[in-house]
């Protein structure tokens, strides 16, 4: 720790968050949350200027709220304690020569986090190929300190907040499809322990079919996968049903209807059965399913 950063640091404080309480409460309530910015840096002037050339920035309609950390170990006790931080401006060198590096590669690996932009900034330039570190590390922008002028960190910054502000975007709808695709597939095996279904492909052999057809026709999936309709029972369909389905099937994609047949201890059965052929646009079909209930 430097000896020149300010006392709340020095007294173990891991961050210094520059929003004062009164005026958080006093903002109202449907403002904006602000974009989360990490000034790291054992140079106490850095954090100051850096604070103050971005102090009336805006982006999206919300200001930036700034964090502060000393050392690469603080800065990652931050991002865990923090996981909305937007942005991370990231000295090279500090407790070590390399420590600003230790930190961006601790990011992705260890805290996992994909989201949070990073741009390395070091006073001096000649320690490390810049075009090494940009291709070794996960990073999104290096800058020496001198070149870093006002106009130049104010565009860094709010490129960096656009492209955080699409991947979190990004990251909503993939969580969202995921859940509903969870949702989707209990749904699917809920239907799969009520319901017959069987999918079947284009030469209508058997791709996979549910346990309650398993159950019904005595046979395992292994037994019926591959094999054409006959393998669920001996006795072939009445040929005016199954010229009915091939027809219909053929004409419009799909076929509704009752099925009689027989379950595997010999007891009759009588199935409403309906069948869709899956195609793409204009395409022959790639895939039939048939989804059936047992009638009483």
């Amino acid at each position: 720790m430097p000896a020149s950063a300010p006392d709340d640091a020095i007294n173990g404080d891991l961050f210094i968050e520059d929003d004062d309480p009164s005026e958080l409460l006093a903002s109202p309530a449907h403002e904006k949350p602000p974009w989360r910015i990490l000034i790291v840096d054992d140079d106490v002037d850095v954090h100051v200027v850096t604070k103050f050339a971005l102090s009336n920035t805006q982006f999206q309609g919300r200001r930036l709220s700034f964090l502060h950390a000393y050392s690469g170990k603080e800065a990652l006790a931050t991002l865990r304690a923090t996981p909305d931080i937007a942005l991370v401006l990231l000295d090279v060198i500090m407790e070590t020569p390399d420590a600003g590096l230790q930190v961006a590669r601790q990011v992705r690996s260890d805290l996992h986090n994909e989201l949070v932009r990073i741009v390395l900034r070091t006073g001096q330039p000649g320690q490390a190929l810049e075009h090494s570190i940009i291709c070794d590390y996960d990073i999104n922008d290096f800058w020496s300190k001198a070149d870093l002028t006002t106009r130049k960190l104010f565009t860094t910054v709010i490129a960096s907040l656009r492209a955080y502000a699409g991947l979190q975007a990004a990251a909503a709808d993939r969580a969202a499809l995921q859940a509903q695709l969870a949702e989707a597939r209990a749904v699917q095996e809920l239907i799969g322990q009520q319901a017959l279904v069987i999918t079947l492909d284009p030469q209508a052999r058997i791709r996979d079919v549910s346990d309650r057809v398993c159950e019904l026709s005595g046979k395992r999936r292994d037994e019926l996968i591959g094999h054409g309709l006959d393998a669920l029972h001996a006795a072939p369909f009445p040929e005016p049903l199954a010229s009915e389905i091939e027809q219909a099937l053929a004409h419009d994609g799909a076929w509704s209807g009752d099925i009689r047949t027989q379950a595997a201890d010999g007891g009759a059965l009588h199935l409403r059965c309906s069948v869709q052929a899956l195609s793409e646009a204009g395409g022959a079909p790639y895939e039939y399913v048939a989804v059936a209930t047992v009638l009483v």
